[in-house]
């Protein structure tokens, strides 16, 4: 059975997509179509804001573009050298809050160890920091998109927990997107599952899948990577198949063998 991932493929260096891995061994044939594209932005005032570990009490990450961001940042040697000599020190006698394994391990190739990871989103990171950090301490430091839900900060806000929120990268629709789904439509045919991985990803690729699919859409399960996503879905009107327990390779897989086991088309 084939399945559609509405995602960026992984680091090329990293080896194969652990998506496509998981699921193919469940006997699946995965796909990855990448749905969005970047544009990193405001990388000098990073750098400036994470040459002041002083200045705050730790560090939020939410998405692994956050860290590419960073990354971008140090690319120039004379910032990853004051980053391997002392800040990256600095900041690891700080937490560094991360939502998801992907994030985390981002986090731990800057140097850093990550915390929070099990959460799986942005409420449960916002409990977890809250259980931790105490109201009217120096400010957390946030690099994030500009799509950014509102949920952490207001919740953090709310326990009088400080974060100072930075703007480092814009998403938009990839270019390639209508042409790469119409592709695989007339190549692959209707897949049995579709697997969204953000909000922004139903924005941009729902009415394009209704489209290609026509009569046979209601034959397809489809699937989110975390309950935020599977909101955008329903609202959207998607019927949800299934959401993975945790955004893990290992739980969508399981969650999708179990949703195409009840298949009745």
């Amino acid at each position: 059975m084939k399945v559609l991932l509405l995602k960026d493929p992984k680091d090329k260096d990293s080896g194969p997509d652990p998506y496509i891995k998981e699921l193919g061994l469940y006997g699946f044939e995965a796909t990855l179509i990448p749905v969005l594209s970047f544009e990193f932005i405001s990388l000098e005032s990073l750098f400036e804001k994470l040459s002041h570990p002083e200045c705050y009490g730790g560090l939020v990450f939410t998405s692994p573009r956050a860290l590419e961001a960073i990354k971008i940042c140090l690319k120039e040697n004379s910032k990853d050298e004051a980053w391997s000599k002392s800040l990256k020190q600095r900041w690891n006698t700080k937490p560094a809050y991360v939502v998801g394994k992907a994030t985390a391990s981002l986090v731990e190739e800057i140097g850093l160890s990550p915390q929070g990871e099990k959460s799986g989103n942005a409420e449960k990171l916002a409990e977890y920091i809250c259980s931790r950090e105490k109201p009217n301490s120096s400010a957390l430091l946030f690099p994030c998109g500009a799509l950014k839900r509102e949920v952490l900060p207001t919740v953090l806000r709310e326990k009088g927990i400080s974060l100072e929120s930075l703007t480092v990268y814009q998403t938009a629709q990839h270019a390639d997107l209508q042409e790469s789904l119409s592709s695989y439509f007339s190549q692959q045919g209707i897949p049995a599952s579709i697997v969204f991985f953000s909000p922004s990803g139903v924005k941009f690729c729902l009415q394009h899948i209704q489209k290609l699919s026509g009569d046979f859409i209601n034959c397809v399960k489809f699937a989110a990577i975390g309950p935020t996503t599977a909101e955008a879905m329903e609202a959207a009107g998607i019927p949800v198949s299934c959401t993975a327990e945790s955004p893990t390779p290992q739980d969508l897989a399981a969650g999708i063998q179990k949703a195409l086991h009840l298949q009745n088309c």
